[in-house]
């Protein structure tokens, strides 16, 4: 075979080569938490034991006033792990002071799909809460 007679033949075999190493399937990978496109700072939400730590995020926390001027919080809560989890979230109002505003909020329940993210509101009893602080716990 003559140098010219090779050249095709090795940029055929160079061609498949390239192929064969494309047409294999990427490897399924968990997604990251990010706080890279959150609307607010998640700083305000507070996980109250290591395990609970371990199990959920926020992911994104939103406020807006409202008409009356009452303040909504919309927190974003990821599950980290495969399996479900249930958790108890509550959100506590404070005015500008940081004193509490109202008799306190109630926990309420909360149970995520493994690897997955729901929202939860919460809304001030009355408009003199400027500032909220996110707790969760465990269910035990």
């Amino acid at each position: 075979m003559t140098t010219r007679q090779s050249i095709p033949l090795l940029t055929a075999l160079c061609c498949l080569g390239a192929l064969a190493g494309c047409g294999t399937a990427p490897g399924t990978q968990a997604p990251l938490d990010s706080t890279k496109f959150t609307v607010e700072n998640t700083d305000r939400f507070a996980a109250l034991d290591p395990a609970t730590e371990a199990a959920v995020s926020c992911t994104g926390l939103q406020e807006r006033t409202l008409g009356d001027g009452r303040l909504e919080v919309i927190a974003n809560v990821k599950n980290r792990g495969g399996g479900p989890v249930k958790v108890q979230i509550e959100c506590v109002f404070l005015d500008e002071q940081g004193v509490q505003v109202g008799a306190g909020g109630s926990w309420q329940a909360l149970a995520l799909a493994g690897d997955s993210t729901e929202v939860v509101r919460f809304t001030a009893p009355d408009a003199v809460a400027k500032r909220y602080a996110i707790r969760v716990r465990k269910v035990r």
